[in-house]
C-alpha cells in the first residue's frame, strides 16, 4: 500500500493536553500551541493522545475532540499529525482509528493493552491487526512501551513479518532503553524503510547511532530547537557537537528526574517555557509543586535553555 505522505522522520512532539484549573480540556489554546511548536521549536510533527497527552485518562469523546482540534489547527502548518488510538478494548481502539481517518489524520498508533495482556506475539498481532483494519487508508505505528504496559514481547520479534499481517504498518515508536532490541529492529528491517522512532529523549543520540530515523518525546515540546541542533550536528557527522547537545539535555532531564519527573511536571515546564497555560493533570496524577517549577526554571536558566533571544546558540558551548 502506497501512502502519499513522506516517511515520518525527525522530531515528533508528544503533545500535552492543555486543561483548565477545573480539569476540563482547554481547546482554545491548541492553535497557539501549534504555532509555538512550529515557530519557536522547529517541530512540525506531533503525536496526540499518547502518554504525555494523558490519552488514557480522557473519555473516548474527549479523545475524539482533542484529535479533531489538533488536526484542524495543524492544517497547512504541521507536516504530520499521528493520533494514538490505543485502548484497553479493541472496539474503542477501532472507533478511534476510524475517527482518525475521518478527520484527516496522517497516521495512527497503538500501545499494547495492559490490563488483559497479550501473552505472545500472535495474540498482540491479532489485536493490532483488528485496529489497523479499521483505518485501512492510514499508516499504522506500534507504540512499544514495556515499562508501562508490562508486555515484554520484544519489538524485534513483533516486527518480523508484520507487514504480511498488517499491510498499513509503517513504523514503531520505541520507548525503552533496550538498545539491543532497538538495534535489531533497525538491522533486520533496513530494506523496508520503516519509520523507527526512538522514545527515550535523554538517550536519543545513542539511538541515532543505531539507526533511528526520528524520535517521539515530551521534551521536544520545549527543547525541540536544541534537539534539532543535535540532529543537525549528527547529520553533519560532527559527533563532538552532537554529544555536547545531548549531554546538556541530559543534565536537565537527570536533574528533574531526581526531583520527580512525569506528565504533571512536563505540563508545568511547558507552561513555564512557552507561556501557554497547560493547566494541571487529570486525577490520579497530582499537580507539580511550585518548588519543582522554581527549581526546574533555575536549571533551565543555568543551561541557557531559557536565555534571551540576544544570546547566540553557539555561545552556550564557549
Amino acid at each position: 500500500m502506497a501512502f502519499p505522505k513522506k516517511k515520518l522522520r525527525g522530531l515528533v512532539a508528544a503533545t500535552i493536553t492543555p486543561m483548565t484549573e477545573n480539569g476540563e480540556i482547554n481547546f482554545p489554546v491548541i492553535g497557539q500551541y501549534v504555532d509555538y511548536l512550529v515557530k519557536e521549536q522547529g517541530v512540525k510533527n506531533i503525536f496526540v493522545n499518547g502518554t504525555t497527552g494523558e490519552g488514557l485518562s480522557l473519555s473516548i469523546s474527549e479523545r475524539r475532540q482533542v484529535a479533531e482540534e489538533w488536526v484542524k489547527q495543524g492544517r497547512n502548518k504541521l507536516d504530520q499529525v499521528v493520533i494514538h488510538v490505543g485502548a484497553l478494548n479493541v472496539k474503542e481502539s477501532q472507533e478511534l482509528a476510524q475517527h482518525a481517518a475521518e478527520i484527516g489524520a496522517d497516521g495512527i498508533a497503538v500501545i499494547a493493552p495492559f490490563f488483559f495482556k497479550s501473552q505472545n506475539k500472535d495474540a498482540l498481532m491479532s489485536f493490532l491487526r483488528e485496529v489497523a483494519a479499521a483505518a485501512p487508508t492510514l499508516p499504522f505505528y506500534y507504540y512499544h512501551m514495556p515499562s508501562v504496559t508490562g508486555v515484554k514481547i520484544r519489538a524485534e520479534e513483533l516486527l518480523d513479518g508484520i507487514q504480511d499481517k498488517i499491510p498499513t504498518f509503517q513504523g514503531l515508536k520505541f520507548t525503552d532503553t533496550d538498545l539491543l532490541d532497538f538495534g535489531q529492529c533497525v538491522d533486520q528491517n533496513h530494506q523496508r524503510q520503516f519509520a523507527l522512532l526512538f522514545g527515550v529523549d535523554e538517550q536519543l543520540l545513542s539511538a541515532l547511532v543505531m539507526g533511528a530515523t526520528g524520535a517521539v518525546g515530551s521534551t521536544y515540546n520545549y527543547l525541540g530547537k536544541k534537539t534539532n541542533q543535535m540532529l543537525e550536528a549528527f547529520e553533519q557527522k560532527d559527533l563532538a557537537s552532537a554529544l555536547s547537545y545531548q549531554f546538556r539535555i541530559q543534565r536537565f532531564i537527570n536533574y528533574v528526574i531526581k526531583l520527580g519527573f512525569g506528565v504533571s511536571q512536563t505540563k508545568a515546564i511547558m507552561t513555564l517555557v512557552s507561556g501557554i497555560p497547560m493547566g494541571p493533570p487529570r486525577l490520579p496524577l497530582q499537580k507539580a509543586t511550585q518548588e519543582f517549577t522554581a527549581k526546574a526554571e533555575a536549571k533551565l536558566k543555568s543551561l541557557d535553555f531559557l536565555s534571551s533571544p540576544s544570546v547566540k546558540d553557539g555561545e552556550a558551548f564557549s
